[in-house]
């Protein structure tokens, strides 16, 4: 282990600190349903995010900004539709801003403890010597984050499910560690609300929207 990691719950964490989204390596995607059967992908191609990395990791935060315009969803008429003041309005509202509130640490047993525990007390089986329950250990490396998104100058509480993908130093000598996010959010709490209404029912857009996110996070200074 290096200056760039310390153990935390038993894992490898990222030293304490400030640490940028890395632009090569990330993905912030989102997927909606259209005509109620099929789901469309995009993604925002460009975004930056500031990572405050805190001793006391689950104090933590993160500030990320969305270029609202940078959508794309590989069809340029509907880009453009989106970009219009029917859904994000990109020339009144140019980002869509997220800021953390907080952070709550998953645990769960490790499910290869629960197999085992299972094999040794399956349903009619008795033993004449008890045998103790196997020990299990937290897994920790699942978080929610909570925080605020702005979207048209409308904030609402999103949280994320959060997959820590861990912490190391490049080949290059930059710190950094990798994550993976996901959240669900309606639209519509935004002021998304354009939307066709389909003669055999349902409408041509979906209201929920499921957002998808990946990256590296670098160590500044």
């Amino acid at each position: 282990m290096t200056g760039s990691t310390r153990i935390w719950n038993g894992m490898s964490i990222p030293a304490p600190g400030s640490y940028e989204l890395d632009a090569g390596h990330k993905r912030i995607g989102f997927v909606a349903k259209h005509m109620m059967v099929s789901p469309v992908r995009g993604e925002f191609r460009q975004a930056t995010a500031r990572i405050t990395v805190a001793e006391d990791p689950l104090e933590s935060t993160i500030q990320a900004t969305i270029q609202a315009a940078s959508i794309d969803t590989a069809n340029v008429d509907r880009d453009t539709h989106l970009r219009s003041a029917d859904f994000l309005d990109v020339e009144q509202f140019p980002t869509l801003e997220y800021r953390s509130t907080g952070i709550t640490a998953l645990d769960k047993t490790d499910p290869i403890f629960f197999w085992a525990k299972l094999k040794n007390h399956r349903l009619g089986r008795r033993s004449v010597v008890e045998e103790p329950a196997p020990p299990t250990r937290p897994v920790t490396a699942r978080f929610v984050l909570s925080g605020e998104l702005t979207v048209k100058g409308i904030t609402r509480p999103v949280d994320c499910q959060v997959e820590f993908g861990g912490a190391r130093r490049d080949p290059y000598g930059q710190d950094i560690f990798g994550f993976s996010a996901t959240a669900e959010l309606n639209r519509e709490d935004y002021g998304l609300v354009w939307n066709v209404a389909l003669d055999s029912g349902g409408v041509l857009v979906g209201r929920t929207v499921r957002i998808e996110i990946a990256g590296e996070a670098i160590r500044q200074g």
